[in-house]
């Protein structure tokens, strides 16, 4: 079983609001990052937020750590709910396909251009526990690479909104 996690911790600086209930086509961000993991996984969990369209979980070990921290908080529920794997979207990438989500087979592996965007063993959460606990690079390529995850070439590019005009730009069609 796959658990899907939509990673919304992060503070929106570069957008100015919060990104997360930003709207495209009529529905937040947020919402379209929880129906779009929702069509290859068994469950979905949003990590880092409070309130949400599905259940919600804190980062681990506590917020403000990145994407990383997101991804623990979905290994730990995983391990905890008895899940095989976690497959992980930002909440700033909302127009990423079904497609490219069922690309990513086969643990451990992440979309080579967005690594937010992956597919993690529920195994992995020792090794990035310890990459969220030492004092090196808190990275998602380092994460990748302490378990040899797989780089995964997509032939569509998910946006990645961190401004209002990276919304603007999907919105007109315009690649980000």
């Amino acid at each position: 079983m796959i658990l899907g996690v939509v990673l919304a911790g992060g503070l929106s600086t570069r957008f100015g609001s919060d990104k997360a209930l930003a709207e495209w086509e009529g529905r937040s961000l947020l919402t379209h990052a929880v129906d779009n993991l929702s069509g290859q996984c068994e469950q979905v969990v949003i990590a880092g937020r409070e309130i949400g369209p599905a259940p919600c979980i804190p980062d681990w070990p506590r917020p403000g750590m990145g994407p990383l921290a997101g991804i623990a908080a979905g290994l730990h529920y995983a391990q905890d709910m008895d899940f095989e794997s976690v497959m992980t979207c930002g909440v700033d990438s909302p127009d990423v396909t079904q497609e490219t989500l069922a690309a990513l087979g086969k643990p451990p592996c992440y979309l080579a251009d967005q690594p937010v965007i992956g597919h993690w063993p529920v195994s992995a959460a020792a090794a990035i526990e310890q990459i969220l606990e030492g004092t090196g690079r808190h990275s998602m390529r380092a994460f990748a690479e302490a378990i040899g995850a797989t780089a995964v070439k997509s032939s569509g590019k998910p946006a990645n909104i961190n401004s209002p005009a990276d919304l603007a730009a999907l919105e007109h069609g315009h690649g980000i």
